[in-house]
C-alpha cells in the first residue's frame, strides 16, 4: 500500500524533487540566466538538476549575488556535489522558470564570505562550514 501511495505521489508530482527524495529531469524550456539573480531573495527553496546524461535533481536553498546563484553543500559531498565535479553543467528552476548554468566550485575565502553573508541575511542562519578549503561552495552562472 506505502509502495502504491508512493508511486501515485512521484507520478503527480512529475520527474522533480520532492522534498528530499531526489528527482530526474526538470521539465519545462530554458530561459537565458538572469544578469541579476536579486529575485531570488524571495524564493526560499529552488531546484538543481545535474548529471545532463541521467538527470538528477534536488530540492536546494540558494543565494543570488548579482550575476552568480550560489549553492553550498557544507562539508557534505553529496551525490550532487560529485555529479556537478564531473559535469559542470546544471540547470535550475527558480519560481517555475527553468535556466542552464555552468557550475564551478568557490575557492577563494573572500568570496566564501560575501556569499556567508548573503546567506545568512537570506535564511537567517550561517552556512555550515565556512571554509571554502573544506566546504563545497558552487558558482553557478549562465553558459
Amino acid at each position: 500500500m506505502r509502495i502504491a501511495a508512493l508511486s501515485l505521489l512521484l507520478g503527480l508530482a512529475g520527474c522533480g524533487p520532492i522534498l528530499v527524495i531526489p528527482g530526474g529531469v526538470l521539465d519545462g524550456a530554458a530561459m537565458q540566466a538572469p544578469s541579476d539573480w536579486s529575485f531570488s531573495d524571495q524564493i526560499d527553496t529552488m531546484q538543481l538538476e545535474t548529471r545532463p546524461a541521467d538527470p538528477y535533481s534536488v530540492n536546494i536553498w540558494a543565494v543570488g549575488i548579482g550575476a552568480s546563484l550560489y549553492v553550498h553543500a557544507g562539508a557534505n559531498r553529496a551525490s550532487w556535489v560529485e555529479y556537478m565535479e564531473a559535469n559542470a553543467q546544471v540547470r535550475v528552476r527558480a519560481d517555475g522558470q527553468l535556466y542552464e548554468l555552468n557550475a564551478s566550485r568557490v575557492e577563494s575565502q573572500d568570496e566564501f564570505n560575501r556569499f556567508s553573508n548573503a546567506y545568512e541575511s537570506k535564511y537567517g542562519v550561517r552556512p555550515r562550514n565556512e571554509s571554502a578549503a573544506e566546504a563545497y561552495l558552487f558558482r553557478l552562472q549562465a553558459r
